[in-house]
């Protein structure tokens, strides 16, 4: 009687698993490294290896490739950015947020349902509450900015009693 044969199937080795791999992938590699070459000519991995490294030479990369002056008034641009936006309150821009948000949408099903409004309906509008407390706010934002803004023009601050009109 025959004897069934024992075949058991040899194991790729990591090289042939990888070369196999390869032939599977070589559009994805080819895309990857035309990708990679390009980062590299435009210095991107140079800073990005700098930051992984703790950025030592950071900031020269970033103005080389930034370029001259405007690179510059860029990094000035977005560090006083970065001021502004650590000297704001979380929670207050949170509120903030969410409330541009619902407005948008509440604005978006308004122009979808094809509204318009009218002298008389405007002037309904400013008895209803959350119109109210929409522009209170609004105001209060202009009238803050436009103390900073006096204020970086050296004009001494006024009471809140005090009105320019009549000047």
């Amino acid at each position: 009687m025959a004897k069934p044969l024992e075949f058991t199937p040899r194991i790729p080795t990591a090289q042939e698993k990888l070369r196999s791999e390869v032939e599977d992938s070589t559009d994805a590699l080819l895309e990857g490294l035309y990708l990679l070459r390009q980062l590299h000519e435009h210095g991107v991995l140079d800073v990005a290896g700098k930051t992984v490294r703790g950025g030592e030479g950071l900031i020269a990369s970033l103005l080389h490739i930034t370029g001259g002056e405007s690179g510059t008034t860029l990094l000035r641009n977005a560090t006083e950015l970065g001021k502004t936006l650590a000297a704001l309150d979380p929670r207050e821009v949170g509120i903030l947020g969410s409330a541009i948000t619902t407005g948008v949408n509440e604005g978006a099903r308004h122009v979808a349902a094809g509204k318009g409004v009218g002298l008389g309906e405007l002037m309904g509008l400013l008895k209803d509450r959350d119109v109210q407390v929409a522009l209170g706010a609004l105001f209060a934002v202009l009238k803050g900015a436009g103390r900073a803004l006096r204020e970086a023009n050296g004009d001494v601050p006024k009471t809140a009693n005090q009105s320019e009109v009549g000047r």
